[in-house]
């Protein structure tokens, strides 16, 4: 009896030790990020490739000079990039071609690639001018999350829509989130049954959420069971963190107007995959409403998601709860 005791205490004892050491972690990082961001982390001007000038980076506590911005995160993305480019910038195009007051920028956050998407990108600002596409550098990889922020930061749109490098889903979905922004701004404005004077409707602090949960059966029905297994799991993990409201948090397609996107990157912590998660909180205790819609999407080759990008979602997920739970993490509002 004596000698089973030992073997458990044995094993016990290197538990203890991983739980410990994983809280004494994740107090540490929390408490590192206590006081969040800098706004401006990455240089303050744009290169024009043409050029070679340096254009002035505008701050989201700017007044917008656009209609829309689009922000994309790109890491490694030297062949999907420009696909995806010429389908956005076509779409855009055609939008101007029918209105003439509609403008836009692109915004390509380069997250630190180590192939060509630089080059990729700066080409692209060649061909379209640094008005309507601009490309921000970031010395090493931050992570999804932290590419989002600079390029947020420094959008110029009324509308802000951040999509992937991929194309998994159709740029001209944009509009579902557009129209139902403007509807609820429009009511929120007119709440004291009169819109204050030189009101935009980019004012109000609204966002909007693609959604990919009307796939759910069919992306269950096809995928390996141990895949459905990790998916539920976080689900749940994802509902006890940030509680419900948004079934589908992780779907790469989510516009925010000018008031909402300045209340939510100047707080946001998270860096990688679960900064969606993080945004979905802030809007509730900022008071932000959250519209869900169904957008168009497909999957395509050359995902990154891995094993070890679950261990750093249920990482960052953890280093969320105790941020903000133990109120070392403050909002500012």
């Amino acid at each position: 009896m004596d000698f089973i005791w030992t073997i458990v205490e044995l094993l016990l004892l290197p538990a203890l030790v991983f739980v410990f050491g994983f809280l004494i972690a994740i107090l540490f990082e929390s408490f590192r990020r206590k006081h969040g961001h800098t706004v401006f982390d990455s240089p303050v001007y744009f290169e024009d490739p043409t050029s070679l000038k340096q254009v002035p980076c505008p701050s989201i506590f700017d007044p917008a000079e656009k209609y829309i911005s689009l922000i994309i995160p790109a890491f490694n993305e030297e062949h999907r990039l420009p696909g995806a480019l010429v389908e956005i910038m076509n779409y855009l195009q055609q939008r101007v071609a029918k209105d003439k007051s509609f403008s836009f920028e692109v915004l390509i956050v380069d997250d630190g690639s180590a192939d060509g998407t630089n080059k990729v990108a700066f080409e692209l600002v060649r061909r379209y001018s640094i008005d309507n596409v601009r490309v921000i550098l970031l010395r090493k990889n931050r992570g999804k999350g932290e590419a989002i922020r600079e390029g947020m930061l420094h959008s110029r749109g009324e509308l802000l829509l951040m999509l992937d490098a991929d194309g998994a889903t159709k740029v001209d979905d944009l509009e579902k989130l557009e129209c139902q922004i403007r509807a609820l701004a429009e009511k929120e404005l007119h709440l004291d049954g009169a819109v204050p004077s030189g009101a935009k409707f980019s004012d109000a602090a609204i966002a909007a959420f693609g959604s990919r949960a009307h796939l759910e059966k069919k992306a269950i029905a096809t995928r390996k069971w141990y895949r459905n297994f990790l998916m539920k799991g976080f689900h749940v993990v994802v509902l006890l963190t940030a509680g419900s409201g948004i079934r589908d948090t992780q779907c790469g397609f989510k516009m925010f107007t000018r008031a909402a996107a300045r209340k939510l990157f100047t707080n946001i912590r998270l860096k990688r995959w679960c900064f969606d998660v993080e945004l979905v909180y802030l809007c509730k205790r900022l008071s932000i409403p959250m519209i869900e819609i169904s957008v168009t999407w497909s999957e395509i080759p050359g995902s990154k998601v891995s094993a070890r990008s679950i261990l750093h979602m249920l990482w960052e997920l953890a280093l969320m709860s105790v941020g903000y739970r133990t109120g070392m993490w403050e909002i500012r509002k």
